[in-house]
Parts: structure tokens; sequence; C-alpha cells
């Protein structure tokens, strides 16, 4: 039987919530759910922060207990009950505050361990982060790795958001294949190919091709305008995270 290409939920074209009205809600209540939502915040942004502290000479066990205790000072509102109104880019306050974090840390220089119980990086990502390697140590300053993997995370954000869509019409196998066709990509199977296995035309696979590079254009830009205070700069953002990657 043919697979329905076109019932896929359509873009919204409203913005999503951002990342300081998490933090703010998390600041001025009591409410469980907002510090539910600050937690899963911080434990999507660990690989940035992770990554600079890896490249300002940390090993990996103390990268680890250092970014565990930033993200719990961060929970506990040791930083938050002081912020005002900000509307700038989240991931300018984050850097900005990791690297008074940091600099504190060397002033205190203590062994005890840090983290207190909270884990915001999984052992099994984080093995997966070192496999990965960082970037070469001589060419890149610790903002800019912070930054790379800043970008690499959005990025692998919308890709998630646009999957978790498509799985929940029914449609994942589709999107795996789709996702390959994508811009500078190369998929194991071609439009024909594809065509054939969900039973649609090679016109139709295209269509559907297109249709998801629109729609992770829409998410991607939702991703970012998570980041930061002023929606007309999604656009500059975006260029400046792509430059990042390149």
């Amino acid at each position: 039987m043919p697979t329905k290409i076109n019932d896929l939920s359509e873009p919204s074209g409203v913005f999503a919530t951002t990342h300081w009205s998490v933090v703010f809600a998390a600041r001025d209540g009591d409410s469980s759910v907002a510090f539910a939502a600050l937690e899963r915040l911080c434990r999507s942004y660990w690989r940035p922060v992770y990554a600079y502290i890896r490249r300002e000479g940390c090993q990996p066990a103390d990268a680890q207990d250092l970014t565990q205790e930033f993200f719990r000072r961060f929970i506990q509102k040791d930083w938050i009950d002081h912020l005002e109104h900000q509307r700038g880019k989240f991931r300018s306050f984050l850097l900005t505050f990791l690297k008074h974090f940091l600099s504190d840390e060397r002033d205190r220089a203590g062994a005890q361990k840090r983290g207190g119980g909270h884990t915001f990086i999984p052992l099994d990502e984080l093995h997966a982060e070192e496999r990965r390697g960082f970037e070469p140590f001589d060419s890149l300053t610790a903002d800019r790795v912070f930054e790379r993997r800043w970008a690499q995370t959005l990025m692998e954000r919308a890709v998630e958001r646009l999957r978790q869509e498509y799985t929940e019409a029914g449609k994942a196998e589709l999107f795996d294949h789709l996702k390959d066709l994508q811009p500078g990509e190369r998929g194991a199977l071609g439009y024909a190919e594809i065509g054939a296995r969900f039973g649609l035309s090679e016109g139709a696979v295209k269509s559907a091709v297109h249709r998801l590079r629109l729609r992770h254009r829409d998410v991607l830009r939702n991703e970012v305008a998570a980041t930061i205070g002023n929606r007309e700069e999604v656009d500059d953002e975006i260029r400046h995270l792509i430059q990042m990657l390149s």
C-alpha cells in the first residue's frame, strides 16, 4: 500500500518557547515543572560546555565533573537568581558564566567530588563524544570549540525533532531515507529506489524531499529562535552557526 507523505503536521510559524522563558520561570517560581524544563535544557547543552572545558586542558574525568558541577549550580539558582531581563543570545550567556565558573574553580582548586549527585552527561553519550574526538587544539580556541559544539547541538536537535514528527506519523523508515537526500548528503538509495520501496513514484519522492527540506528549515529556525531574545536576529544567528560549522 502506498505510503502517504502529505499528512505530516504543517509548520505552524509559531516560535518555540525561548530558553530565557524557561530560565525566568524557574527563577521566579517554585514550580517543579519549570525546574524540570530547566534541567532538560541543561542536559541538551552539555556538549559545548564539556568541549570548552576539555579544550582548556582538562582530562575527560575532570571535565565531566566540572560540567556536572557547572549545571548543578545553574539548576540550584546560584546564578539565575541574579539575572535581570536578559534578551541576548543564550549561548553567549552560557559561555560567559562558564568562564566565570572555571575561574572560580581554579581559584578554589578543590579536589572534592563535584556535581552533587546530578548527572547531566549520559555516560554512553560522553564516551561517544570522546571517540568522535575534538577539533585540533592548535588551530581552534576554546571559544571556537564551544561555538562549533553549540552549532552541532542545534543542528542535531532540529534533526531529532524532525525524526520524532515522522515517527509519530508512522514514517520513521521513510524519514531515514529522505534525510539522506538532503543537500550535501549521498544516500544509499536514489529517488527511484526509495519510490519502489514505499510504493511511490519518483516524482512523489522528490516532492517529499522538498517538503522535508522546508520543514527542516522551519524546525531549525524554531530551535535557533529559542536561544535568542530577539526574533529579528534569527537569520543572522543561523548564518553564524553555519559559519561555525564550515
